[in-house]
């Protein structure tokens, strides 16, 4: 899943960036108002941090102008204001939760995780495809009954074609949903992460699950 995360302190930008990394999202980050909207207007993100003080444009507008073009991604607000007043007018705005500075890092990620399960897919619930089964909250992989051992961007991957069956997905898609927005996608990075993946998830298995499309992309499928 993909973060934007709108935050003009750099060091607070980078602290969230980072723990964030590391419960395996895929996480983007803009320091200024106008970088943010234009962000989240172009790429499709599963949830949005906002910092409601920024500089160029705030917060707050910028999530009305989301909702005003029917964005439908989640916001959690930053904001030192604690007042009950400022939380009402964030919320009204369009925001989602609220979270005052300073806050501990272990707050934020269990608000992420509940705007993720509200959305219209449970993100919480596992996936099953074949005998693949993922369990979003540990971040665990099995084919049948054998945990399978992966590196945060693998796993990140495996999820990504695990929620998209029997489509065929493009590496510009893969690009834009599993790796961050200065990602070079003219790089051949793509190819030698869905290498791993097949030689943990396929290589000791008669049945093939990731195929290649020739030309366009890859596809998580059982062969026919």
């Amino acid at each position: 899943m993909r973060i934007l995360v709108v935050e003009d302190e750099k060091k607070v930008a980078s602290f969230i960036k980072r723990g964030l990394e590391e419960e395996k999202f895929a996480v983007d980050v803009a320091y200024d108002g106008e970088e943010g909207l234009y962000m989240a207007e172009n790429t499709p993100y599963d949830l949005i941090i906002m910092d409601i003080m920024l500089p160029k444009k705030d917060g707050l507008a910028v999530i009305k102008d989301l909702r005003a073009k029917d964005n439908p991604s989640p916001v959690l607000c930053l904001t030192a204001k604690d007042k009950v007043e400022d939380i009402v007018t964030g919320l009204d705005s369009g925001s989602d939760d609220y979270l005052t500075k300073p806050f501990a890092f272990s707050e934020l990620l269990a608000r992420v995780r509940a705007l993720l399960r509200r959305q219209k897919q449970d993100r919480g619930a596992e996936l099953f495809f074949a005998d693949l089964r993922l369990d979003p909250v540990s971040h665990k992989v099995w084919r049948s009954s054998v945990e399978i051992d992966l590196t945060a961007k693998e796993y990140a991957l495996i999820e990504y074609f695990m929620r998209n069956p029997n489509q065929v997905l493009t590496r510009t898609m893969i690009a834009e949903h599993v790796w961050d927005y200065s990602f070079d996608s003219f790089t051949n990075i793509i190819d030698v992460y869905v290498n791993y993946l097949r030689k943990k998830i396929d290589k000791d298995y008669a049945k093939k699950l990731i195929h290649t499309v020739r030309g366009v992309g890859y596809v998580l499928k059982e062969e026919s």
